[in-house]
């Protein structure tokens, strides 16, 4: 395999891919018949469609050094463009005696976009767990414009959530927002089925609103403890089709409009064929016949109607997002998205980009001291070689949907630009091992769709991360995180030096709540579900309670907040981020009434309620709690103020 990669590394004469920084194009490797001589044809094809051609003397390139490969020998030269190019993707082609290259030339800024606004906080909550008195059993886009209006009230410039994209909602388990259907579309479970404007025109969809066996499913939806993701969907679908049938069923300015939609954006009617396709001939893609299962659908494959369904209901689904973003951006506060890093082995994307994908192979993390057997994800990673043979098209897709709508965005395990760890089928994550990726040309496309699109790149580098991730993210201008989870210490400063390129938060949605973790009782529960053995727990209970002590020690000695009582003790951390140099802080909303339930624990499976736990509070509720306004409020002083820390 070494060999064959070398002999198509040589014979394909030049990089697939090759980055400008600033618009100054490296140096570019040729690599070329040991014969070669003569003129070389260049063509150079700006974004924009201009052209720049020229020609170059073979015998005149610097010459670097020769090869022999496979019984033939090379021999490597070096073409220099001379010329400053605008920002953008550029085709450069060669052409000498018949052989031609090509590879694309990303011209992109040095560092990524930043904002030079001053220092922001915001809040944060899943939006499956955020409900309100209308929600559905769960919360959806119109309760995330109201959640972001009420946060705008208390001073918050920033809300962040959850991936909310295309899922199998009413498919069997809980859909995680992390193993997305597509990262290219948005998820209808989240659509306002009232606010559609295509429920006034439908008799069917008012009538099921208003029918007994209606209000009696919604009842029992709101009044749940958790989110029956497919029971939710189920109602809100059976609404939706309604609307749908209606929609087609007549000429009119809106069908006008989403023709203009389907038409800037014919994926979208992909998607709901193959949706639809997964209905008829089974979810997973890959137990279809053969010409379906390469990406060829015809009419016999699914129900027009229910495609149809699936086109109108990402519609909607996309127009609510856009009206959030709008509503958020007149407001003055940012979106916050997350961009996972992977996406299901039975999605819209593996199967429509099946050569983009690694088969036989899945996503982890190797044993370490907090998972002694590793993680396998069961997705399936990028192929590296084939990203950059295809141009990275497909990920410059998935990075524009949601910068399009997104002023922050997170990436989601970003030491995945380096490198990422494979795990063979069938095996465990002992047997795994770490496949890297062009990381320049992945930081360039992040720097180039920013700077397009104004929004901030922050990179998700919490837990093991390699030291050159984190100085490639500071040189090309990413924002890190800082989660005092992980920067706590027993030293006699408890809290390590908070950066200012940094969103900072006391957690995630992956680790404790502030309660659990300070009153261990996240310790006692990795016992309870094997995660954790009692040898394993002496030692972190140990380290828990040196953390504590030296930050209630602190505490006194500085004057912050008292730290005698778990609430104490969270203010008095959350005053320290909030009065930092962080460019931006992040409230986990569940930690003001201190929640003790995680909403998920990484490694459970049936052993956690793992996404869809709801909040405690409803959004209503929420806006009346003392504790809640009180220490927002105090957030916002210390935001607005010149204090540092």
């Amino acid at each position: 395999a070494a060999r064959a990669w070398r002999e198509r590394h040589w014979s394909a004469g030049i990089e697939p891919v090759v980055v400008a920084w600033n618009g100054v194009p490296a140096d570019i490797e040729l690599r070329l018949p040991a014969s070669a001589s003569g003129a070389l044809r260049c063509e150079l094809t700006f974004e924009d469609g201009d052209a720049r051609r020229w020609r170059e003397d073979i015998d005149r390139l610097k010459r670097a050094r020769t090869e022999a490969v496979e019984g033939a020998r090379y021999i490597a030269r070096t073409l220099r463009l001379r010329r400053r190019m605008p920002f953008g993707y550029h085709r450069l082609r060669m052409e000498s005696r018949g052989v031609a290259m090509e590879t694309l030339v990303i011209s992109a800024p040095a560092r990524a976009y930043e904002d030079g606004a001053k220092r922001a906080w915001g809040v944060f909550l899943p939006l499956y767990s955020l409900h309100s008195e209308r929600s559905w059993g769960a919360g959806d886009f119109t309760d995330l414009d109201a959640l972001m209006s009420w946060a705008g009230e208390v001073g918050a410039n920033v809300v962040a959530t959850l991936p909310f994209l295309a899922s199998f909602a009413d498919g069997p388990g809980v859909p995680s927002p992390y193993a997305p259907a597509s990262r290219l579309f948005w998820s209808e479970f989240y659509a306002d089925v009232e606010r559609a404007p295509e429920l006034a025109i439908s008799r069917n969809a008012r009538e099921l609103l208003a029918s007994s066996a209606h209000r009696r499913e919604l009842k029992a939806l709101r009044s749940s403890k958790f989110v029956d993701h497919g029971r939710a969907m189920a109602l809100k679908r059976r609404v939706l089709e309604e609307m749908s049938r209606a929609f087609f069923a007549r000429r009119s300015e809106r069908r006008d409009a989403f023709g203009r939609y389907v038409g800037a954006r014919p994926e979208v009617l992909d998607y709901a064929r193959f949706r639809a396709a997964g209905e008829r001939l089974g979810q997973s893609w890959q137990t279809w016949p053969r010409r379906a299962r390469d990406g060829v659908l015809t009419r016999g494959d699914y129900d027009p109607d229910i495609a149809r369904y699936y086109a109108y209901a990402q519609w909607v689904a996309q127009e609510q997002v856009e009206a959030l973003s709008r509503s958020s951006a007149e407001r003055g506060q940012q979106m916050y998205l997350d961009l996972p890093l992977g996406v299901h082995s039975d999605g819209y994307d593996v199967w429509r980009e099946q050569a983009l994908f690694a088969d036989g192979v899945s996503a982890g993390s190797p044993p370490d001291a907090f998972f002694s057997k590793g993680q396998v994800w069961s997705f399936r990673p990028l192929h590296p070689e084939r990203l950059r043979e295809q141009g990275y098209a497909h990920l410059i897709a998935v990075l524009r949907h949601h910068l399009s709508q997104a002023r922050l965005l997170r990436i989601d395990h970003v030491m995945g630009l380096h490198r990422l760890f494979w795990v063979p089928d069938g095996l465990d994550a002992s047997s795994g091992a770490y496949v890297r990726y062009n990381a320049e040309e992945l930081y360039a496309i992040l720097s180039l769709e920013s700077h397009r699109h104004g929004a901030v790149i922050v990179g998700e580098n919490l837990g093991t991360v390699p030291p050159y991730v984190n100085a490639a993210m500071k040189e090309r201008g990413l924002q890190r995180m800082y989660v005092t989870q992980f920067q706590l210490s027993e030293k006699e400063r408890p809290l390590n030096p908070i950066p200012r390129d940094a969103v900072a938060s006391v957690n995630t949605h992956d680790m404790p709540t502030f309660a659990s973790f300070w009153e261990e009782r996240d310790i006692d529960g990795r016992v309870a579900m094997g995660l954790l053995d009692e040898r394993g727990a002496r030692a972190e209970r140990r380290e828990r309670q040196g953390m504590g002590e030296s930050w209630r020690s602190y505490a006194d000695r500085t004057g912050a907040l008292a730290a005698s009582s778990t609430q104490g003790a969270y203010r008095g951390l959350l005053g320290a981020l909030a009065s930092s140099r962080a460019q931006n802080v992040l409230v986990n909303l569940e930690d003001l009434w201190l929640e003790t339930e995680a909403q998920n624990v990484p490694g459970t499976v049936d052993e956690h309620p793992n996404w869809r736990r709801k909040a405690a509070h409803s959004l209503e509720e929420l806006r009346k709690l003392p504790e809640v306004s009180e220490t927002l409020g105090e957030v916002d002083r210390r935001r607005r103020g010149r204090t540092r820390r």
